[in-house]
């Protein structure tokens, strides 16, 4: 089979390797759709996790089962699935408390061991999901849903009347899109590029320009304000936003020597609370049922579907212009 491999740090190639075979517990899954995600760019350069090499990189994705392990039971072949990548201990207190996403031995496929970037994936079958006929590019979104998902609940959505996102790229859309599923009622994005707000108005959503009128009259005045960006001297805008007794959410991945200042009387005075999120927590069931509530539409999100070929490129820096989400595909 072909895969993508991160040989290396910074290193990405096309391997021709065996098609992996299905321990007991494991089902072959014959990948149609796997996104390219930001946490991608962080394993190949060495900045996330272990950062194990060689890996296959990919942890959003979705495909046909082909093959089942001995023990396996709940599927078969022929079965349509999305994989939810996180591997957990399940020793640790995190995991204890049902918090698999912030285990102190965190691993996940497309991370510590091979993921999505390939023709095929041999994967536990405790960590694939069913999606019945959804499409296969619309359920590679489930687990970036999913990390948005585990995120609104860290930043009370269910509590907001109005929210802002800083950032209108792909996650920050499927963040929007989070929120109306949660029953956000009014919702702007922000960002410095035109294009990117006027997609995300086709959505239904409040663009809104970097540095505009419009968003200074937003100052103290949104229950739920999201950095989406990653950038640091976005991030220490969020406050600036927030409501009296409001939330902000830091979500974007911003770099780990990154510092901001924050004035704790103003937290104080103004009840604000200020959350993290971090990745997902078995939350693909919910994101499969959000995608379908959502419907068709939210494919639009998808800019570019690629052969593995193309995806090397774009891992290795060549990234379309204009691009949102930008997945394999085996039929583009």
């Amino acid at each position: 089979m072909r895969a993508i491999v991160f040989e290396d740090r910074n290193v990405v190639a096309i391997q021709d390797r065996p098609t992996p075979t299905p321990r007991a517990d494991e089902v072959l899954i014959e990948v149609h759709a796997s996104g390219i995600c930001g946490t991608d760019l962080e394993v190949l350069h060495g900045n996330y996790g272990t950062s194990a090499y060689p890996v296959v990189p990919g942890h959003e994705y979705a495909g046909l089962i082909v093959e089942v392990g001995t023990n396996v039971t709940d599927f078969k072949a022929g079965d349509r699935v999305a994989v939810d990548p996180n591997l957990e201990c399940g020793q640790c207190s995190a995991c204890k408390r049902g918090w698999a996403h912030l285990c102190e031995n965190l691993g996940a496929y497309g991370v510590t061991v091979d993921g999505g970037f390939a023709e095929y994936s041999a994967v536990n079958a405790s960590h694939v999901r069913p999606i019945g006929d959804m499409p296969y590019d619309i359920a590679a979104l489930a687990e970036p849903l999913g990390c948005v998902m585990n995120g609104l609940g860290a930043g009370q959505a269910e509590r907001a009347n109005n929210a802002l996102i800083f950032g209108a790229g792909p996650i920050g859309l499927l963040m929007a899109i989070g929120m109306r599923l949660a029953g956000v009622k009014d919702i702007s994005v922000v960002d410095i590029d035109e294009s990117r707000l006027a997609f995300a108005e086709s959505f239904g959503f409040t663009g809104i320009a970097a540095q505009s009128t419009p968003l200074k009259t937003l100052r103290r005045e949104v229950d739920l304000v999201a950095d989406a960006t990653g950038v640091p001297a976005v991030a220490a805008n969020v406050i600036d936003y927030v409501a009296n007794g409001g939330v902000g959410l830091f979500f974007g991945v911003c770099p780990q020597d990154a510092k901001i200042e924050i004035a704790p009387f103003e937290l104080f005075r103004r009840q604000i609370t200020l959350a993290g999120s971090h990745s997902l927590n078995h939350n693909i069931p919910q994101a499969l049922e959000g995608l379908i509530a959502f419907g068709d539409d939210i494919a639009r999100v998808v800019s570019h579907r690629m052969p593995l070929e193309g995806i090397a490129q774009v891992l290795d820096g060549n990234t379309p212009k204009g691009s949102l989400k930008i997945q394999f595909s085996r039929s583009p």
